[in-house]
């Protein structure tokens, strides 16, 4: 406040206030309000601060109670399982793309074997699809999976996959003077994984004290980047964990309240006979005693004691209202993870083909963001790993392999097919879009998880069995005779 205010205050403090408010509002309109430090925002305290520092004072804490949402909420338990269903579902399905065509089947039968349990895990104890359900969980929950690839000689290729909590990296690990290592990663001077540290357990569970050194070139380490800054990774369920727990403890104390309201209590009340009455004696017996229980029971009859009364509450019962309430705690859980409420609460009651087809196709969006993520930094390295092993071990014979290694390293992931609301009219719609040479039958074959050579091959035997058999005899199947003239001529 300067000396002309001061002075303005001392004739008329109503124009003093007047003054300062009118600066105020001046200061504001040249300025956002999201910064401003006025009474609205007043409690609203915010710093900047890079991203490691933000997230380490309560990633731990965030990932404990993720979990412990995750063994006790069926509201978080259906959002995870949606995307556990809809980007790895029945699994991924590889393409082999080398210009030799029984190079690439041998490849894909080699695949397809590795991917048992006593192949690709080193545990035995799951298949590669039952892996990349675990990814995605682990990565939707605790925020990221740690992936060791070991090479060791227990299969039909001296290859398997060791998969570690992101709670096992040694953390109290200290940097030395010529290594950078913070939480249990070695990085170089551009910020780029060296190594990771991951302690090592006895026989029975317990930390041993030590760590095992493993080269960033050996590990996977999955995790959801958000800022260039970030170098751990933190759940993705964070901004979503308050509001499930609300709604977790909102339907308890519901469910408890709706149970107390449908108890049936009968109370007796005694009345005392009025003194001489006949059979009654001359006098009255005031006996009293204590009700044997406090809380009500279904069928509950009990008589009070003379003179008492009851008085019963009866509160409105919140069923109706609570369910509204459940059905938009929902719906913004699912937005938050970019998925439709329908989905996560699998509840259709609302919808029409029009908005049904919209909500599913924004969620494919979502999906398919995830799918590419986990082709990019799993199932990509995995395999370039998986054929280097094969061709060392002899599974593969390729003479001219590091020669033309990028050749033989050529193949294609198909994701799992995502089916539509209404085939006939998606069909027509191909149908279309196929003719005019806006798609491709790869492209819908793909989408719907299917290899449109394995397509094209199987409709040519189903098309030659049933001209053998006479199925097909009317003129509308002459491109089916054709074609297996053709097959025949060949």
């Amino acid at each position: 406040m300067n000396w002309l205010d001061r002075t303005v205050g001392w004739i008329s403090p109503k124009k003093a206030y007047e003054r300062a408010a009118w600066r105020e509002s001046l200061d504001q309109l040249r300025s956002y309000d999201a910064g401003t430090d006025d009474r609205l925002n007043a409690n609203w305290r915010a710093v900047n601060s890079t991203a490691e520092n933000t997230d380490k004072m309560f990633r731990d804490n965030i990932r404990a109670r993720s979990r412990d949402l995750e063994r006790n909420s069926d509201i978080l338990e259906s959002v995870v399982l949606a995307f556990e269903r809809n980007v790895v579902g029945g699994g991924f399905r590889l393409q082999a793309k080398t210009k030799d065509e029984e190079i690439n089947d041998r490849i894909e039968n080699l695949f397809e074997e590795w991917t048992k349990p006593n192949n690709c895990d080193v545990t035995q104890q799951q298949s590669f699809s039952e892996i990349c359900q675990m990814l995605v969980r682990r990565k939707k929950i605790d925020g990221g999976i740690i992936i060791v690839l070991r090479y060791i000689d227990d299969g039909i290729v001296p290859l398997a996959l060791q998969m570690y909590e992101v709670d096992d990296l040694d953390t109290m690990i200290s940097p030395s003077d010529n290594k950078k290592i913070v939480n249990g990663i070695e990085y170089n001077e551009f910020n780029r994984p060296v190594a990771y540290y991951l302690r090592k357990y006895d026989m029975h569970g317990m930390y041993t004290g030590a760590s095992e050194r493993i080269l960033a070139k050996d590990v996977l380490f999955l995790y959801k980047k958000k800022r260039p800054s970030q170098i751990r990774e933190m759940s993705e369920l964070s901004s979503t964990l308050p509001r499930i727990r609300d709604m977790n403890q909102y339907m308890e104390a519901v469910s408890v309240k709706e149970r107390v309201a449908a108890l049936l209590a009968v109370l007796i009340k005694r009345v005392s006979p009025a003194a001489g009455a006949p059979g009654r004696g001359s006098t009255t017996t005031d006996k009293r005693f204590g009700y044997s229980g406090k809380s009500l029971t279904p069928g509950m009859i009990m008589e009070l004691n003379p003179g008492d009364d009851v008085s019963v509450v009866q509160p409105p019962s919140q069923g109706a209202g609570a369910a509204d309430f459940v059905r938009l705690q929902q719906r913004l859980t699912g937005s938050a993870q970019g998925i439709s409420y329908e989905v996560t609460a699998r509840d259709m009651s609302q919808v029409n083909y029009s908005s049904a087809r919209q909500g599913l196709l924004e969620d494919q969006k979502t999906y398919l963001m995830e799918q590419k993520y986990l082709i990019s930094h799993f199932l990509i390295p995995v395999y370039e790993a998986f054929i280097e092993s094969a061709i060392l071990k002899g599974e593969l014979v390729i003479k001219d392999f590091y020669e033309k290694k990028r050749e033989y390293l050529a193949h294609k992931w198909i994701a799992p097919g995502m089916k539509w609301i209404d085939p006939l009219k998606e069909a027509n719609a191909n149908k279309v879009a196929l003719a005019t040479n806006q798609t491709t039958l790869a492209e819908i074959a793909g989408s719907t998880g299917q290899d449109w050579r394995e397509l094209i091959e199987q409709r040519g035997l189903e098309i030659e069995y049933m001209i053998k058999k006479g199925v097909i005899t009317s003129d509308t199947d002459n491109k089916a005779k054709i074609v297996s003239e053709k097959k025949e001529q060949k």
